[in-house]
């Protein structure tokens, strides 16, 4: 049994070396393998946010031959120049360029928008791209609050567009099929899932000047409705992450979509309260906002839900450094980007004897999917047919698991153990409710319907 399970880790961890390099497909492969197309069998899209997730989340796209790019909107004019030239590898001619997503919605050769653009900018683009009659692939998180998110919402739901959200391991088999055992009822009871994200990767955010505007770069868009703050590189294109004005740190960029998983397996909604410990414990001084570590307890009726972060660290719970457990009264099922497997509980025999196991082991490896590229076709199936009913990570798989690490941040924030009011839709503490909102800059004002 250890053996098999040194072996499952072992895999499992080769497995989520190759996960973070898959997303960057060779452009010149892409190029082979995508085939002509009538013009009147083609979906046109337009990408805003070209940088870093949007441009994979472009590249798997293009893996469909019927997708044609026409479209590139960024605020960084290098950004815009370095894709293009990546597009032409893949024989894609260059498309028309924009600095202000709101031009390009203007186009109505546009069917599709996909949106990688930071955090704070989704509840506008969004909702502009859905007021404009596009079809949308969002990246996660929804929202930058839980006012943001609550608009997004409504304002899907009150129309026939598809909107897809990229939690991405909602298409990848492994996830489903491990999800499908915890709901088989197995496990027993299940009194404690646990989700974390270990990130031995990250290293210190280091302090630097305010700089001028580099050339080329649009930065009053960059900010939008962000507080207006003077230029600096960290908190530009991807240390964005960490900073509160445009994100939720690692709580809402690895928690949706594990917490996402951890909601699915429990068949939880909201919580009845909220409690969060952490800080910049492993780099007091560099120049992040967001708590490098943090562990957040979620209470429901029967079982209770764990959050755990920590940045320069990979030792994470058991033997990986993400994932999510499901820990029964028969055995634990932990799932991660490797694989999953089911650890039995055993039967105490008496000391020093070996217990009897309550269920049979289970050690499943990933597999040869792409959850990615399952997810853009998952979309582009919904947008043909359109139906709804096929997306995979609607808005509202996107809002529950964004509210609950809102929530997460919240009651960091507040120092406090928070409850929630589910009738009002907001928590019972009036500090804590003032993290709720979204707070627009710059001439920019929350979207109505």
């Amino acid at each position: 049994m250890l053996h098999n399970r040194r072996n499952f880790i072992r895999k499992g961890t080769a497995g989520l070396v190759m996960t973070g390099a898959s997303f960057m497909f060779p452009m010149e492969i892409l190029s082979m393998m995508r085939r002509k197309v009538g013009a009147n069998d083609t979906i046109n899209v337009g990408l805003v946010g070209c940088k870093g997730m949007g441009f994979s989340d472009l590249s798997s796209f293009l893996k469909m031959s019927d997708i044609n790019v026409i479209a590139l909107c960024d605020v960084d004019e290098n950004v815009l120049r370095e894709r293009t030239a990546d597009l032409e590898k893949a024989g894609i001619k260059k498309p028309k360029w924009y600095s202000d997503y709101r031009k390009l919605y203007e186009n109505k050769d546009i069917d599709v928008v996909i949106i990688g653009t930071p955090d704070h900018w989704h509840c506008l683009q969004l909702t502009d791209a859905l007021q404009a009659g596009k079809d949308v692939y969002c990246e996660k998180p929804i929202a930058n609050s839980v006012e943001e998110a609550n608009i997004m919402l409504d304002f899907v739901e009150s129309r026939d567009r598809m909107v897809q959200i990229g939690q991405w391991q909602r298409s990848q088999p492994h996830f489903v099929d491990a999800i499908k055992y915890v709901h088989s009822g197995a496990l027993g009871e299940i009194r404690l899932a646990k989700a974390w994200a270990y990130q031995g990767w990250m290293k210190p955010v280091h302090v630097v000047a305010d700089a001028p505007v580099p050339k080329g770069v649009d930065y009053k868009m960059w900010l939008g409705p962000a507080p207006d703050r003077a230029f600096n590189k960290n908190r530009f294109h991807f240390d964005f992450r960490w900073f509160w004005d445009y994100a939720g740190g690692l709580m809402t960029d690895w928690g949706v979509h594990l917490m996402d998983y951890a909601l699915y397996g429990m068949k939880a909604g909201t919580p009845k309260s909220v409690m969060a410990l952490g800080g910049k414990f492993a780099y007091p001084t560099d120049a992040s906002e967001t708590p490098d570590t943090l562990q957040t307890v979620y209470e429901y009726d029967g079982f209770s839900i764990l959050w755990e972060h920590a940045t320069g660290i990979d030792g994470g719970n058991y033997g990986r450094n993400h994932g999510i457990a499901f820990i029964g009264n028969n055995g634990t099922l932990v799932v991660d980007r490797g694989g999953w497997e089911v650890i039995p509980e055993t039967e105490f025999q008496g000391w020093g004897k070996d217990g009897i196991p309550k269920l049979e082991a289970v050690s499943h490896t990933k597999g040869e999917f792409n959850g990615l590229d399952l997810h853009t076709q998952n979309f582009i199936e919904a947008v043909k047919s359109r139906d709804n009913d096929k997306l995979n990570a609607p808005i509202k798989v996107g809002y529950d698991a964004a509210l609950v690490s809102h929530m997460g941040n919240v009651a960091f924030k507040t120092g406090n153990r928070i409850y929630w009011d589910p009738m009002a839709g907001k928590f019972k503490n009036e500090e804590a409710n003032q993290f709720l909102k979204a707070n627009y800059h710059n001439g920019w004002n929350l979207p109505k319907l």
